[in-house]
């Protein structure tokens, strides 16, 4: 679709949906093996039922990610929209974060992105709200999938289309407007040929950083890795280019420009939890009593930090996953919250509450310029060592996951009564928000819990005090996990 032309599509064929691509806050798919076009024209028409239903203003914007059949599918989407008399402003290809930001810009509550963000090329997805910053939850999820998978929807009047454009220039503008970073940066930007190679270096550029590129020429292919800042393959090269470079830090960015993954001076892998840490520290000097929401698997050192303490800031554990932590939040008005997987959320006065990488990029850009005798090295030496596991994620049908959960769940929790001892020590407290997080009496922790994206389980592990300890706590979540048949092979390990 280009500036209003729609193009002719064969949508004569019967829609394909599979019902697993409904997640628990977005919708991700293999296309067309998973849904096709008359599939996703169905899904765009539930939506706008599902927009009327809620009495939601009948207009929405939409924006797609860089992938051969991206635009295919989004014509289709709108296809759909239209048909139930949603009016749709096309701001094409973009980045989720740009998508959000032209909510507020176009001053329109609701929004469809079209990405499957680092996914492998051949799925697709959408990332969807109708209350701005929010984006779908569960709820919303568990409607919209019984609207789009029931029988035939009735066609309305015909929405109006509108191409909207600059979007990406304006949003470019308001990231970097008032922003000078004093000190001489010197960062590798790494995009994994993903979507936020057209935006994150030139942002970052603007606001007076030395850029290197790393992968940042689009191409959905992804032919050296897939854009995920969360896996260690990303994070490895982009560590080799720091080093190589003489760079002050490396960003990594993920395929839609929403999670920010970080390289420090030295080229070791910093997860996005600690840098989450190092922030809240900064911000709970500027701001007192703040406030900050952080997803189960983020390191226990947001539970004693003395910065944040001092501060009479408080931290409050709860669900991973995007639209969790953003609308938790949003809920309690807290000033920030961060994901261990790099998605970041900053209220005012900072930002809009959505997530958005090269905000946060900025963000940590700024943390240098405060410290400009300190290296990022220096500053991570000041918290305490703690000894972490990667995000782990052996497979697990989407159909079984959460069966499987629960099972662990309760296996763990018949331990914990039981006082059985890992490493030896005692299980001293659970959390089951989300999957199971069990905390031992030295404060190491694991984490079990189901992804919300992919067909996979997910395990993290940290000690306070040893690596073997956080080698032990994978040991006994790996035998408990052993006990599922339908769990698989993990995609890396320790």
């Amino acid at each position: 679709m280009n500036n209003g032309q729609f193009k002719i599509q064969d949508y004569l064929e019967s829609p394909i949906i599979s019902e697993f691509g409904f997640r628990e806050y977005d919708a991700r798919w293999q296309y067309p093996k998973q849904i096709n076009l008359s599939g996703i024209k169905k899904f765009g028409m539930g939506l706008g039922v599902l927009m009327s239903e809620r009495k939601i203003p009948p207009e929405i914007i939409v924006g797609h990610d860089y992938r051969s059949y991206s635009e295919d599918v989004k014509e289709a989407l709108i296809s759909g929209l239209l048909s139930s008399g949603i009016d749709v402003y096309d701001i094409g290809l973009t980045v989720s974060p740009g998508a959000y930001f032209s909510q507020f810009y176009l001053d329109c509550k609701s929004v469809a992105m079209v990405t499957a963000s680092h996914n492998a090329n051949g799925w697709t997805g959408f990332k969807m709200g109708i209350e701005r910053p929010l984006t779908f939850g569960p709820d919303l999820m568990k409607r919209l999938k019984e609207i789009s998978l029931g029988e035939k929807i009735s066609e309305k009047n015909i929405g109006k289309y509108k191409f909207i454009e600059g979007l990406n220039k304006e949003y470019i503008k308001d990231l970097t407007k008032n922003i000078i970073i004093n000190r001489k940066i010197k960062a590798v930007v790494a995009c994994g040929n993903g979507t936020a190679g057209i935006f994150s270096p030139e942002v970052l550029e603007k606001i007076g950083i030395e850029v290197i590129r790393l992968h940042c020429d689009l191409d959905f292919n992804f032919p050296f890795y897939n854009p995920n800042p969360e896996d260690l393959v990303m994070l490895k090269d982009l560590s080799k280019e720091v080093i190589k470079s003489n760079a002050d830090i490396g960003f990594a960015f993920d395929g839609d420009g929403d999670r920010c993954g970080y390289v420090d001076n030295n080229g070791k892998e910093i997860f996005s939890d600690i840098m989450g840490l190092l922030l809240a520290r900064k911000l709970s000097k500027n701001y007192k009593n703040s406030q900050f929401i952080v997803d189960v698997k983020s390191t226990g050192l947001f539970n004693t930090d003395d910065v944040l303490r001092s501060n009479n800031a408080s931290v409050k554990f709860w669900k991973t996953g995007h639209s969790y932590i953003k609308q938790k939040t949003s809920e309690l008005g807290a000033l920030a919250g961060f994901e261990r997987s790099g998605h970041y959320f900053f209220n005012t006065p900072i930002g809009r509450g959505y997530d958005d990488a090269c905000l946060s990029a900025i963000e940590v850009c700024k943390l240098l310029d405060q410290n400009p005798k300190k290296n990022l090295s220096d500053l991570i030496a000041q918290l305490p060592k703690t000894y972490n596991s990667p995000t782990m994620s052996p497979s697990c049908p989407d159909e079984n996951k959460y069966q499987v959960i629960e099972g662990v769940v309760k296996i763990i929790k018949e331990k914990y009564k039981k006082n059985i001892k890992i490493a030896d020590q005692e299980i001293i407290s659970i959390l089951t928000v989300n999957g199971i997080r069990f905390t031992l009496s030295d404060g190491s922790w694991g984490l079990v819990r189901a992804s919300s994206n992919t067909p996979n389980l997910v395990v993290v592990c940290e000690s306070l005090v040893s690596e073997s300890i956080m080698k032990d706590i994978f040991m006994f979540i790996d035998g408990v996990l052993r006990e599922f048949k339908d769990v698989g092979d993990y995609d890396q390990s320790i």
